[in-house]
Formats: structure tokens, sequence, C-alpha cells
């Protein structure tokens, strides 16, 4: 016999509606960016009334400002392994297959802070003064002491960051670009690993990366 679904609790309704607006607004600010966007068109993709999205965010910017730190933090956790990898051949490597991974499974995300930044950064340019120089730095020294522990070339650490950022986010940037190149479908699960595979031989090798003893 089917058990009755429980009523959900207020905690998770509110969960469960902030997601919904959090999914919308990723899909809406992606499409027609900050300018173009409305809370109306949000709400109507959402499914909700327009009044829930003012209750959870009152302004269309703090609801911007929450879409782009939701996707600056997944890319926060992607580093992690970064971080802790005890060489570059793992540390980047592992990188390149999850900011992949990211722009596989968010593409829209990643179109909203390239809109962004491309537009001068004119709502979020305090968050990238601040978290992403603080970011880029400690991820400089991470490179800064491979680089002094002959584990890999003596490259310029914020060009290869500029280099992982671009080439990884360009399977989201430019995805309608790849599907036409690709015969007019998405990447296969093959597909998408051969491409990861090819990315990290790429600039492992390009890097001189090598494997901690």
């Amino acid at each position: 016999m089917v058990q009755p679904q429980r009523p959900l609790s207020r905690k998770e309704i509110r969960q469960e509606n902030e997601r919904l607006i959090l999914d919308a607004a990723e899909k809406v600010f992606a499409e027609a960016g900050f300018g173009g966007a409305t809370m109306q068109l949000i709400a109507d993709l959402a499914g909700l009334p327009k009044a829930n999205l003012h209750y959870y965010f009152p302004t269309k910017e703090a609801l911007y400002r929450r879409v782009v730190q939701d996707i600056f933090h997944v890319w926060l956790q992607a580093a992690d392994i970064f971080d802790d990898a005890s060489d570059p051949v793992e540390g980047i490597g592992a990188y390149i297959d999850a900011k992949m991974e990211i722009s596989r499974r968010h593409p829209a995300g990643s179109k909203v802070w390239a809109s962004e930044v491309m537009h001068r950064a004119p709502v979020i340019q305090d968050y990238l003064e601040t978290t992403l120089v603080e970011w880029t730095e400690d991820r400089m020294a991470v490179i800064h002491r491979w680089i002094r522990e002959g584990l890999m070339d003596p490259v310029d650490p914020r060009h290869l960051l500029y280099m992982l950022w671009a080439t990884t986010q360009h399977y989201a940037d430019f995805g309608h670009q790849i599907e036409t190149l690709n015969g007019g479908r998405p990447l296969s699960d093959e597909e998408w690993a051969a491409a990861k595979a090819s990315v990290k031989t790429i600039i492992l090798n390009g890097i001189g990366a090598r494997t901690a003893q």
C-alpha cells in the first residue's frame, strides 16, 4: 500500500521555491543578460507568482548577485582538489575534469558569468576585486610551489589560470558552436570523456607537468 506523502514543512517549501527561482533566474540571465531580464520573466519560468520572487529576493540585483555567487561557489568547490594535490598532474588534471563537468551540467551559469565580465562587471565588480582576486592569488601560490619543486615548467601562473578558464568554459559559452561542429548534436558521454582527456593531455604536456616522486 502506497503511503500518503507528508506535507512539506515551511523550511522545505522555502528551499524548493528558492531552488525554482534560482534555476529559472540562471537561465533567464544567461539568455537575456542582466538588463534584458525581468522579475516577471523569471517568475513565469519558475512557475511562481511574481510576489514570491520579491519575498525571497527584494530586487533583481539581489537575485542576480545570488546567482553569480552560487556559480562562483561551484567553481570554488572544483578547486578543492587543486589545493590538496601533491603535484600538477593530479591537481590541474582534476581541476580540468571538474571545470569541464561544470560546463556540461551548468552551461547557463557559465554564460551569466561571461556576459557580466564582458560588460565590465557593472553589478559584481566589487566581487571580482575581492573574492576573485584572493582566490586567484591563492591558486597562483600553489602553482609557484610546484614550479619551485621542479614539478612543472616555469610558466606564468596567471596566464595558465586564464588558459584553464578559457578552455574549460568554452564548452559552455560556445556550446551551440560545438554542437554544430558535432553534426548538430550534443557531445555524448564518450565524447565528453575524450574531450577531457584531450584538454588534459594538451595542457599538462604543454607545461611539462610531472608527478611527485
